[in-house]
């Protein structure tokens, strides 16, 4: 009996992380919003351009991301790019936030 509770469990926490991945993570709180676009603006335009046209690194607007899997847009923001000057940001935000971060790069950064 505690083996079926425990299995019952498993999988819905394992539902409801997987409901969490690129695309249906939960919205940020306005506050927090603010926060990333801030982070956004200043410190990856240092990169990627004030306007996020380009720079060091490559355009960020939807134009320029709209063949790029989500997923792996995410994987960089949050985990970088070894090898190149792509930092990891997670010390910074959750993965559910850089998920955040991609679906308004993807569609029409806020500012």
């Amino acid at each position: 009996m505690l083996n079926k509770w425990f299995f019952a469990l498993f999988s819905a926490l394992t539902v409801s992380a997987a409901s969490a991945s690129v695309g249906h993570a939960a919205e940020p709180d306005s506050a927090r919003q603010s926060e990333l676009v801030r982070l956004v603006r200043q410190d990856c335009g240092s990169c990627h351009g004030m306007t996020l046209q380009g720079g060091l690194g490559p355009a960020l607007l939807p134009a320029s991301l709209k063949d790029k899997p989500a997923e792996s847009l995410v994987a960089t923001i949050y985990s970088g790019r070894p090898g190149t000057p792509m930092p990891p940001w997670k010390q910074f935000m959750t993965e559910a936030e850089a998920s955040w971060i991609v679906d308004k790069l993807m569609t029409e950064f806020p500012h």
